[in-house]
């Protein structure tokens, strides 16, 4: 009998410490703001909006210690809309954010599969984007990030640890087309440089838009170069992008949006952005500043700029306000408009005012 309860007790308390391994977190985002559009054919548009400055999502994610410094890893993240309580995607997927799985470690890095962000999309928001691709200053204005170019399903993720600043990570999207195994994939990767106050990006992406019906479509090629430099006083940036081949520069806003504009997107473009943030001192606000110049090289030189400003305050930790400005000047009959992290927008200027909370 003694013995049958030594057993069960050893049984618990194993149980209990392989519970402890364990973890899930529960997080969100809650964002919601006014934003006035104007420029576009329908006129000015006053409305509420979610995910102004960051897309308002739930998500769950999770470690097991599988011991050795191996451990296994998880997330699923939503997106909703805080004005009406929807999900934010037209499919009506569950985990249209992110759903993937996969395994970590310290010395070997981490290795993920299922929908997850593009290394092009993640430099953008990480390293060249003062306004970290949110508010109506977002580069997702004129940089190349429409449709899968922002995320893709069935990827395979791999990051590398970091070893003396250096870090990279490698991305294969399977394209799942029947009778053609390179139909739909596509593939990137970054090499990242972080040393105190400079961190350093270089980052490839390459899509084949070959499908049964077309299967002749063409790669579509992205290279961008995305550098920022904390002076303590200010923190500037700097991109400058490559976009050639189709479906390499897709337009964020595939409806006409002016008068005389084509949605006709460009095969042969560049970008080009600096910008800065700027701490307000004595207070826990904050200035965003930008210029982006896209450059068609197509024949029509559909090209465009963006001026955008922005002003976050920190309520707390876990709340901030939030104003921010921006003006497109389209060329040639360009189409690009106003939007914010969310949102595509319907004109070239628009002004947001919102409030944003984590948990």
């Amino acid at each position: 009998m003694k013995k049958s309860l030594v057993s069960i007790a050893v049984l618990g308390a194993l149980s209990s410490a392989a519970y402890a391994q364990s973890n899930v977190t529960i997080y969100g985002i809650v964002d919601a703001g006014i934003v006035s559009e104007r420029g576009g054919i329908a006129g000015t548009a006053t409305k509420m909006e979610s995910g102004v400055n960051s897309a308002s999502r739930i998500g769950f994610k999770g470690t097991e210690d599988l011991g050795g410094g191996l451990s296994a890893i998880f997330k699923l993240e939503t997106g909703f809309r805080v004005d009406t309580g929807a999900l934010d995607n037209s499919n009506n997927a569950l985990f249209n954010r992110e759903s993937y799985v996969g395994l970590s470690s310290k010395d070997a890095g981490t290795l993920t599969l299922g929908r997850q962000y593009t290394p092009y999309y993640e430099t953008l928001r990480d390293v060249a984007d003062p306004f970290a691709v949110g508010l109506a200053g977002t580069a997702k204005n004129l940089f190349p990030v429409a449709g899968d170019q922002t995320r893709t399903s069935n990827a395979i993720v791999y990051q590398t640890p970091s070893y003396q600043g250096f870090k990279g990570e490698v991305s294969y999207t399977l394209g799942e087309q029947a009778g053609n195994a390179t139909a739909g994939r596509e593939y990137g990767a970054y090499v990242d440089y972080s040393n105190g106050p400079l961190n350093a990006r270089v980052v490839y992406n390459a899509r084949n838009n070959d499908t049964a019906a077309l299967p002749n479509a063409g790669m579509g090629h992205n290279t961008l170069l995305a550098v920022n430099y904390d002076f303590q006083i200010a923190k500037a940036y700097f991109a400058y992008g490559q976009d050639k081949g189709t479906n390499s520069a897709p337009l964020n806003n595939a409806v006409q949006s002016f008068v005389g504009s084509s949605t006709v997107a460009s095969t042969d473009s560049t970008d080009l952005l600096v910008g800065a943030t700027v701490p307000v001192t004595g207070t826990n606000g904050s200035v965003m500043a930008s210029y982006i110049k896209k450059n068609d090289k197509n024949v029509a030189n559909r090209d465009a700029d963006q001026w955008a400003i922005g002003y976050t305050y920190a309520l707390s930790k876990r709340t901030s306000t939030y104003v921010a400005y921006a003006k497109i000047k389209n060329k040639n009959g360009a189409n690009y408009t106003v939007g914010n992290n969310t949102e595509v927008g319907t004109g070239d200027k628009a002004f947001n005012l919102g409030l944003k909370h984590s948990f």
